[in-house]
Parts: C-alpha cells; structure tokens; sequence
C-alpha cells in the first residue's frame, strides 16, 4: 500500500463522512459547513488524478463563492422549525416518490457505466488544453445545459428573495 493509496481511502472516508454529516445535521448552517470540507475532500482526488486545475477551480467556485451564497441565503431566510408550515401527506408522497426516481436513474447510470483505465504515468491528463477539448467537443451539450440548469436556479433565488411590498391605500375623507 503506497502514500496515493492511504491518500485515496483518508479522502474518501473523509468525503463520505461529510456528506453523511450533511444530510444528518439538524442545523443548516452545519450541513453548509459539511459541505464545504466535502469539497475540500474532492478536491483532494482531483489532485491524486493529477487535475490540479479542477482542483483549484472546485475549492474557488464552490467551495468559495456558492458556499458563501448559501450561507448568505440560509441566514436571510432565518428557518426556524417554530414558522415552518406543516407539509400535507401528498407533498411528502410526492417528494418520497421523486427521490425513488432519482435512486432508480442515479442506480441506472451507475449499473451502465464503464470504468476508465487511467495510465497513472500520463503526466498530460488534467491540464487545461486536454480539459477544454473534451469539454467542449464530446461534452458541449451537458456543459450547455448546466450553464442553463445555473440561470434558472438564480432566476428562482431571485423569486425566493423577493420581498412583497404591500401598499396600503389610505383613504382622504
């Protein structure tokens, strides 16, 4: 068992920890926190696959700047469990059968994938040039569709966060 080996399983026990620690954590501002050190931890496989790039943009994009959004909208949302409204038994129906669907595509996609033999001496596998070509050739399409994916979930935030102004009319006697 070499250092990448021990590298590999402290990530990956870190990772799966975490995110565990996300969906189990009460408080959201804890999850937020869980999943930022599971970022962190991703970014440690990227740099054990030698993306280095990746790497850095992942700690900088998300576990910088949408991390602090989140937390952003976390506080001004103030949850509290006291004025959270009750969610009625079709809504509960609803989500437990929509996350069935996801487990089924997300166990799909898992079952019909084919892993990759990485040659671990390749020194060219996670620069720039190597990530742009395949990004935009054999991965426009879902690269495109995120972009979009992206502007509709900030569309909504806009929705979320917007405040109605209620105007009183007064009237002159």
């Amino acid at each position: 068992m070499d250092i990448y080996d021990i590298l590999f399983w402290g990530l990956s026990v870190m990772a799966v920890g975490c995110a565990l620690g996300i969906i189990l954590s009460r408080n959201p501002v804890n999850s937020v926190l869980f999943l930022i050190l599971t970022f962190f931890a991703i970014s440690g496989h990227y740099i054990l696959m030698n993306a280095q790039f990746l790497a850095i943009v992942n700690i900088i994009v998300y576990a910088g700047a949408i991390m602090v959004l989140f937390l952003f909208v976390i506080m001004l949302m103030n949850l509290n469990a006291d004025v959270e409204p009750q969610k009625g038994q079709l809504v509960q129906l609803a989500g437990v059968i929509s996350g069935g669907v996801l487990f089924l595509v997300v166990l799909a996609a898992i079952k019909s994938a084919r892993p990759e033999v990485i040659d671990k001496t390749s020194t060219d596998i996670g620069l720039i040039s190597n990530l742009g070509k395949v990004l935009f050739t054999k991965y426009v399409l879902p690269f495109e569709i995120s972009s979009v994916l992206f502007l509709s979930a900030m569309i909504g935030a806009i929705v979320i966060g917007k405040k109605e102004h209620v105007h009183e009319v007064t009237k002159a006697e």
